[in-house]
Formats: C-alpha cells, sequence, structure tokens
C-alpha cells in the first residue's frame, strides 16, 4: 500500500530547526532571481556587477550575517549561517560563492583567526558588504599542501611593520575570488619570518585596493573567463615588498610584539598551523552542503520532467496505445530514485556535521576531541557531497535529452558552475586521505600534528597494533554475529530490509578494509622501505577505507532519523528510502562483498531484485518527495522540463 506523504510536515522536518532561516533564503532568491534568467546574455563584467550588487542586496536582509557576533550586526548562530548558505544553493552559484568567499572565508578568517581589534575594525563593514575582501590562500604552485606556501611576511622591527613579498611565480596566490575586481582587503597567508627565524604560515589583512585603485606593490591580475561561476571575478595576486602595520597580524594563536619577539600559546608549530587551519573547517561544511542542494535542483527538474514526458506507446494495442510516462520504465526509475534516496542520506547527514560545527564554535562541546571528529566528519561528507552532485546532475541532463541539454533548462548552468565544488575549499581526494589519517591512528592525539610522511612512519607503531587488533577477522565476526540472526550464516538469513543488516554491511566492509590498509603501510616499513613510496602504494586502498567510512556515517544519520521519527506515512516513506540508499550501496560494492564471502551471488541477485522493488514502491512517491526539498519554483528555471 502506498504511504499518505505530507509533504508540508516533510518539507519542515528536513527544514529543521532552521525552517525560518531557509524561508527567509527563498523568498530572497525569488525576490532576485532574474540573476538566474539574464545570466546567459550578460557580459562578464556586467555578470560580475549584477553578482556584486545581489550579494549586497542579500547583506541588507540579514541571511549572510547570521555567523558573526550579534555586536557587530550578525546573528551570532554558526548553524544557521550554514543552513542560510546551503539553501542558497538553489538559486545562481555565482551569488553563492561570492557570498561564500565574501562572508564565509574572508569575514570568517577575520572572525576566527582574528581577535578584538580586528573584529572592531573589520566586521561591521564587512558583514554590510561595504567593504569587499579576499581569502588569498591558494597560490598556483601550492593548493593543498598549504605549509608549504611561498609568500613571505617579513618583520621590520625598526618600522615595526611586516612585508609582504611574493617570492617567484610560483607564490602568486591564485584563483582568488573577489580579486579581480571588487576586493579591497585580503586575507594573505603567508610564511612569517621573525629576526630571521621561520615560525610558519600566518594570516595578515593586507590592503590590495585604496580608492577603487590598486594599492602601491599589490599586482592583480583577472583569471578570465572559466568553467562556470563567471559572475565571482576570481584572480592573481603579487605583493612586491607590501608593508603593513604589526596590528595586521591575524593574531588569535601567535602575535609579534613590537620589539620583534614571536609569541604563541601552542608552543608546537605544527599543531598551532593545524589548529589555525581548523578554525576554517566552517567552508568545508559549507559548500558539502552546497552539493547537496544543487543535486536536489537537479533531481527535482529531471524527476518533473519523468512525470510529464510520454515516450513509447504500451500494451496490446502496439503503436496505437497511449505512450508512457518516463518514470514508469523500470530503467528511469533505477537511473533516478536511488540518487533520491542518497540526497536524503546525505541531507541527514549534512544535518550531523552542522550540528557539530555548530557546537564546537559556539562552545558547547570545543576539546581536541571534538575538533578532529569535526574536521574528519566535515572533509568526509564534503567529498561525497560534492562527488553526488556532479554525478546527479550529468544523470539527470541525460534523463532529460536534448531539452536537458538548452541553456534555458538549467542543467548547462549547474554542471558548469558546480563542478568546481570537487576540488576547492581541498580536492576530495585530499580529504580523504585527512579522514583516512584519523581512522589510521584511532584518532590519536600524538598524530594530529604529523606530515604524510610522518603519518605512515607513526602507523608502524601502536596505532596500527591497535588497528589491526580492532579490526582482525574473528572480532570483526564475533561482533556482527552479536548484531544479527542466523550466526555463521548471518549474510543469508538477515533480512535484506533490516537496517541491522545493512549497517553491519557496511561497518564489516570498513573494518576490515581499514585493517588490510593499517598492514600494508607496517609491512613496507618493516621492509624498510621509503616511507613516501610505501604510502603511494598503498594509496588506492586508503581513499577506499575513508569512503567506507564516510558512506557507513552517511547510513547512520539515516537509519538513526528514521527510528526517531513517528509513525506516520513520512516514515514508512524515508523508510523505503533508507532501505533503497543502503541495499544500492552495498549494490554498488557487491564485487567487494563477494571476494570477502559477506555475499553469495543468490544473495547478490536477490539485493537487485529487492532494489529494483523498491524503485517500484518510491515511484509514485517521487513527486512529494522531491517537492519537500522545498526548491521555488523560479530556481528550476527549466519551461521546457517543468512547465
Amino acid at each position: 500500500m502506498r504511504p499518505e506523504l505530507d509533504v508540508r510536515a516533510l518539507t519542515e522536518m528536513l527544514d529543521g530547526e532552521y525552517a525560518e532561516v531557509r524561508d527567509l533564503v527563498r523568498a530572497n532568491l525569488v525576490t532576485h532571481a532574474p540573476v538566474l534568467d539574464e545570466a546567459d546574455e550578460l557580459d562578464i563584467d556586467t555578470f560580475r556587477e549584477r553578482v556584486r550588487e545581489r550579494v549586497v542586496e542579500m547583506a541588507a536582509t540579514g541571511q549572510t550575517g547570521m555567523g558573526f557576533p550579534k555586536r557587530y550586526g550578525g546573528g551570532g548562530d554558526i548553524g544557521a549561517s550554514i543552513a542560510a548558505f546551503e539553501t542558497l544553493a538553489f538559486g545562481d552559484l555565482s551569488v553563492l560563492v561570492k557570498v561564500g568567499v565574501q562572508f564565509g572565508l574572508f569575514g570568517g578568517a577575520i572572525l576566527h583567526l582574528g581577535t578584538e581589534r580586528h573584529h572592531d575594525a573589520y566586521l561591521p563593514d564587512l558583514i554590510t558588504g561595504k567593504v569587499m575582501g579576499c581569502f588569498a590562500m591558494t597560490e598556483t604552485g601550492h593548493g593543498s599542501n598549504v605549509q608549504a606556501l611561498g609568500t613571505v611576511a617579513r618583520y621590520d622591527a625598526d618600522a615595526r611593520e611586516f612585508v609582504i613579498t611574493t617570492e617567484g611565480d610560483q607564490a602568486r596566490k591564485d584563483y582568488i575570488g573577489n580579486a579581480a575586481r571588487h576586493g579591497e582587503l585580503a586575507v594573505v597567508f603567508a610564511q612569517l619570518e621573525v629576526g630571521g627565524t621561520a615560525e610558519g604560515v600566518h594570516a595578515f589583512v593586507v590592503p590590495i585596493r585604496t580608492g577603487g585603485e590598486v594599492a602601491p606593490g599589490v599586482r592583480i591580475e583577472d583569471d578570465g573567463r572559466k568553467m562556470g561561476l563567471n559572475g565571482v571575478d576570481n584572480g592573481r595576486i603579487r605583493f612586491d615588498g607590501v608593508r603593513v602595520p604589526r596590528e595586521a597580524l591575524l593574531n588569535r594563536f601567535a602575535d609579534v610584539t613590537p620589539e620583534g619577539v614571536y609569541r604563541s600559546t601552542i608552543d608546537n608549530p605544527d599543531r598551532r598551523f593545524f589548529t589555525m587551519l581548523g578554525t576554517l573547517v566552517q567552508g568545508r561544511v559549507s559548500v558539502g552542503g552546497a552539493g547537496v542542494s544543487t543535486a536536489k535542483v537537479a533531481l527535482a527538474v529531471a524527476t518533473k520532467y519523468a512525470l510529464r514526458r510520454r515516450q513509447f506507446p504500451t500494451g496490446s494495442q502496439g503503436s496505437r496505445g497511449e505512450e508512457q510516462l518516463l518514470l514508469d520504465y523500470g530503467l528511469h526509475q533505477r537511473r533516478l530514485l536511488p540518487l533520491i534516496a542518497r540526497t536524503y542520506a546525505l541531507h541527514f547527514a549534512q544535518d550531523v556535521v552542522r550540528t557539530q560545527l555548530h557546537e564546537v564554535f559556539s562552545g558547547i562541546e570545543d576539546d581536541p576531541g571534538a575538533r578532529r571528529r569535526l574536521e574528519s566528519r566535515a572533509a568526509g561528507t564534503k567529498a561525497l557531497g560534492t562527488w553526488h552532485a556532479t554525478r546527479v546532475i550529468q544523470e539527470c541532463r541525460e534523463a532529460c535529452g536534448g531539452a536537458g541539454y538548452l541553456s534555458v533548462n538549467r542543467f548547462a548552468a549547474l554542471k558548469s558552475d558546480s563542478d568546481i565544488f570537487t576540488t576547492f575549499e581541498g580536492d576530495n581526494h585530499v580529504l580523504l586521505q585527512l579522514v583516512a589519517k584519523g581512522l589510521l591512528t584511532d584518532y590519536a592525539s600524538e598524530f594530529e600534528d604529523l606530515d604524510q610522511l610522518g603519518m605512515v612512519r607513526y602507523v608502524t607503531n601502536l596505532a596500527v597494533e591497535t588497528v589491526i587488533e580492532k579490526t582482525s577477522a574473528h572480532k570483526l565476526l564475533e561482533r556482527v554475529r552479536d548484531l544479527l540472526p542466523g550466526g555463521d550464516e548471518w549474510d543469508q538469513e538477515a533480512g535484506l530490509l533490516d537496517s541491522e543488516y545493512q549497517l553491519a554491511m557496511v561497518r564489516y566492509r570498513e573494518e576490515h578494509m581499514l585493517a588490510g590498509a593499517a598492514r600494508r603501510l607496517k609491512r613496507g616499513i618493516d621492509q624498510k622501505r621509503d616511507p613516501g613510496t610505501v604510502f603511494s602504494q598503498v594509496q588506492d586502498h586508503v581513499i577506499a577505507v575513508a569512503r567506507a567510512h564516510v558512506e557507513r556515517l552517511v547510513l547512520e544519520a539515516f537509519v538513526d532519523k528514521v527510528r526517531a521519527l513517528p509513525e506516520s506515512g513520512n516514515k514508512v516513506a524515508l523508510g523505503l528510502l533508507c532501505d533503497l540508499f543502503a541495499l544500492s550501496t552495498i549494490e554498488a560494492d557487491r564485487a567487494w562483498f563477494m571476494e570477502h564471502g559477506r555475499l553469495t551471488v543468490q544473495r547478490s541477485k536477490a539485493i537487485t531484485r529487492e532494489v529494483n522493488d523498491l524503485c517500484r514502491k518510491v515511484r509514485p512517491l517521487a513527486a512529494d518527495l522531491v517537492d519537500a526539498w522545498g526548491v521555488p519554483a523560479e530556481m528550476l528555471r527549466a519551461p521546457d522540463l517543468v512547465g
């Protein structure tokens, strides 16, 4: 029997505690929707100006400043700011990214790395958009490896100033949003030198324009047209001995006295560096949520199209019969409905990481362990969420045929504008290595300060032994047997729709992979091989471990959400989606499960049949399920597809 969905109640549940915030953003999106209609027709300069105007208009509503302290005109709620950003991703992504650069990266760096003197000087004007800024971390030669940045800031004790210098072409700041046209200030990450001693990477507030003109000693180039996001003015910045006052150093974690003495509350330079970067984790949380939102837009368009577009007659009347709706075809269901299920799963996983971020940054649970868990989860959720968006948009475009290829129907912009999500705020493969690092050492505190080679050396000791001991085959099986009926035959006797069975399967995969990766690393080091070579040869295994770990977290978040709901048609519907997500995840990796004895041929075939059956059960609910995401009709911008 088809469950009765209450779409309004489902939307309220999905919006959660930030329903009012999301409704405000939806209303603002509708008000400012013309930027979507005009984007394809505007020249790049006009497009950039239009996007800047939209950002300033939105700032006036309060939606972009929710994460800043109330005393400066903000909302004092970091969780609300993430929810607003996620919802803003329903609209034009150039506007979204410019908001992210201005308020998340530039403003977030000043808020989290600076102290009161910086807050008083900059926050009031940047919150309103009166002063636009940049986040100048990435360099032409260094992206993810921030510790190796080439820009240098030397302290001149006589003048009580820092001298910012770009040391060669590879050290120029590159791909910097707001740099080419609108930025007046930049938070510049540079190697600090005090009295000839290198103190590592620190952040400085540096003027790059004064009175609308490029500041003395600063050189700015326009990155030009990009694959997408051409409403954002990305550029390259060089500094030729630019002098800034001593107070320009964002000094929450370290400072330099007027006389030139370096001081920090964190003695270990590596720990200091990772602590500094950890305060910027909200960017990854934001981008991961934006990826899920763009997937929702694509799926809403493709699903609505599949519910109105007919193709090929069916039945005994042959070519004279009525053509069938696309979504009534089993293959079309297979293409779209598991993706809807995975989008719901990632939505609930994003809820978890957003809550963790809010708790850490609000001081509710702010300790080293909580920060490490947040950093790991944010990295993993961002990776899976943005890869999902890229996959969904392509599948949905194809599912809409030639109409999906027309710019007017939104997919061209979605595809080109969101593709960068997989590599900014951290390349996804690098982020999954960060996740694996935490897993391999069981979140050992000694590990947090190690670089990649240090990790390889470290995992030869107790951390790896602990992982191997915890995840040995017999212990895994014992734990699985405790969860499920059937004893040694658990994989054949447990019900496929038993959430404990589904969870046990993904947990087993994760822990078995983790033990195997740890053994391979240890074996290589025991053989006295070069640590870098050893790590390189197991990198594929390490990434697989991290992906399995994050998929387990995503499934747990979905299962927990369904279990907590009161009995209703909505709970039944979400239960179907949860089963569909779990079984399609297992099905996608069934080769691994079969290779490791956790899936028989017969069981594998049964899972495929069950996935098909779940698709048939979800099919009548599809329209309501995508409507529940609350994407404003104006944002779908697909007249040929959704009417």
